[in-house]
C-alpha cells in the first residue's frame, strides 16, 4: 500500500485567544479553511492561555489584547518572565490607544499583527482571510519567538558602542562639508517593529544624512512605531509628514496607507504621498520610495533591505540603481524573522554587504559619516 506525502502532512496547531466569541468563530473558521492550519485549543482570556501555554506547544499563537483577568500585553510579560517560548500574532484595534499597545506588544516579542476591522462585515471578505493567512503563515515558519527585549543595560552598552564608533569614523573620515551628498533608505516588514529597534536606536543625531524608512504597518500605526523610536534613540524620529524637507540626522517613517516619495522642490528634496493603489500588495511600498530617489540631488543612496515578506524593494534598487550610485545592505537569513524581501535583493546581485541584524547601523554610519 502506497500513501501519499500529502496525506501525511501535518498540520500547524493554532491557540486562538479572544474574549469576543464572534471574534474566536470567525478566526477559526479562517485558519480550519486552509489545509496547512488547525486550531488545536481556544482560550477566553489571557489566564487560560496561560495554563494552555504552560503545558502544551503550539506552532503558533493568534492573541487579542484586551481581555478580563489577564489582557494580552500581561501574558507576554508573564512568558517572558517565565521563559515560556511562543511564536504570536496579536489581533490589534487601529485606535490610538490600540496602535501604542500593539507596538508594545512587538517590543514584548510579538512577531506581527492583524489589525481588527472597524466593520464586522469585513472580517469575512477574501482580502482579510488572504491577509490573516499570510500573516499566520510567516508568524509560525519565523525564527523569532516571544524574545527578552533589550534591557536599560543593553541599551547603555548600545549607546557606548556607537559614540565608539562616531568618534573613530569622525577621526578616519569626516563627512563633508557640503552636506546633503548620501541618504539611507531602509525596507521592511514582518518582524521589521523589533529589526528597527536594533537598528534605529543606534545611530547617531550626528548622522551625515536623513534616513527614510518604509515599513509594511495599516494606517494609524506608523505614528505610534515613530514615538517609540524616537523615545529609544538619540536621533530624531518622526511619521514623515507631506513636505518635510529632508535634513541630516532625522528619521523618516512612511504613514500608513500611502507611498511615500521623496521629490526635489526649491531645490531642496522633499516629502510627498501619494495614493496609488497597493504595488507588492503593499501600502506603503518600499519600490515608490526608492524609485522616487533616482531624480534626487543626493549622489549615494545606502538601500537597506531587512526582514519581510515577499520581495519588495527588489524593483525599486533595481531601477535606482540604473541611475544612482547604491550601496545596498541586506539584512542575513540568520537574523532575519522572514528571510523574504533580504533574501529577493541578495538574488539580484546587486548587495554590497550581507550583514546580521546587530551590525547594520555601523554598516550605515560607516557607508555615510557623521557631522
Amino acid at each position: 500500500m502506497t500513501i501519499s506525502r500529502n496525506s501525511l502532512k501535518i498540520k500547524k496547531k493554532i491557540l486562538v485567544v479572544d474574549d469576543s466569541a464572534l471574534m474566536r468563530r470567525v478566526m477559526c473558521d479562517i485558519i480550519n479553511s486552509d489545509e496547512r492550519f488547525q486550531v488545536e485549543d481556544i482560550a477566553f482570556d489571557g489566564e487560560a492561555a496561560y495554563k494552555l501555554l504552560k503545558e502544551k506547544q503550539y506552532d503558533g499563537v493568534v492573541l487579542d489584547v484586551n481581555m478580563p483577568k489577564i489582557n494580552g500585553i500581561q501574558l507576554l510579560r508573564m512568558l517572558q518572565k517565565d521563559r515560556i517560548r511562543a511564536k504570536i500574532m496579536m489581533a490589534s484595534t487601529d485606535t490610538k490607544e490600540g496602535a501604542a499597545v500593539t507596538m508594545e506588544a512587538l517590543e514584548l516579542g510579538a512577531i506581527d499583527f492583524i489589525e481588527k476591522p472597524n466593520n464586522i462585515a469585513f472580517l469575512r471578505t477574501d482580502n482579510f482571510k488572504q491577509r490573516f493567512i499570510e500573516l499566520l503563515q510567516a508568524v509560525t515558519d519565523s525564527r523569532q519567538t516571544n524574545v527578552m527585549a533589550g534591557t536599560p543595560e543593553s541599551r547603555k552598552k548600545q549607546e557606548e558602542q556607537t559614540r565608539k564608533l562616531v568618534d573613530i569614523v569622525r577621526k578616519s573620515a569626516p563627512a563633508s562639508g557640503s552636506g546633503g551628498q548620501k541618504v539611507v533608505a531602509i525596507a521592511c516588514s514582518t518582524g521589521g517593529p523589533k529589526a528597527l529597534q536594533s537598528v534605529v536606536p543606534r545611530l547617531p543625531a550626528e548622522l551625515a544624512a536623513p534616513v527614510l524608512i518604509v515599513q509594511h504597518m495599516p494606517k494609524g500605526f506608523t505614528r505610534s512605531l515613530a514615538d517609540r523610536l524616537n523615545t529609544l534613540s538619540k536621533i530624531a524620529v518622526k511619521e514623515a509628514e507631506e513636505g518635510d524637507v529632508l535634513e541630516n540626522g532625522q528619521v523618516y517613517i512612511a504613514q500608513g496607507g500611502l507611498h511615500m516619495n521623496v521629490i526635489q522642490k526649491n531645490g531642496k528634496s522633499v516629502i510627498s504621498y501619494s495614493d496609488e493603489p497597493p504595488r507588492e500588495g503593499v501600502k506603503p511600498c518600499a519600490n515608490y520610495m526608492y524609485e522616487s530617489l533616482m531624480k534626487s540631488n543626493y549622489s549615494q543612496i545606502v538601500c537597506v533591505v531587512l526582514t519581510g515578506m515577499g520581495a519588495d524593494g527588489t524593483k525599486g534598487i533595481v531601477n535606482l540603481e540604473t541611475a544612482k550610485k547604491v550601496h545596498v545592505i541586506a539584512q542575513d537569513e540568520a537574523s532575519s524573522t522572514v528571510y523574504g524581501m533580504p533574501k529577493s535583493i541578495a538574488a539580484t546581485g546587486l548587495v554590497n554587504q550581507v550583514t546580521g541584524l546587530d551590525d547594520v547601523a555601523q554598516e550605515i554610519i560607516m557607508n555615510v559619516g557623521v557631522k
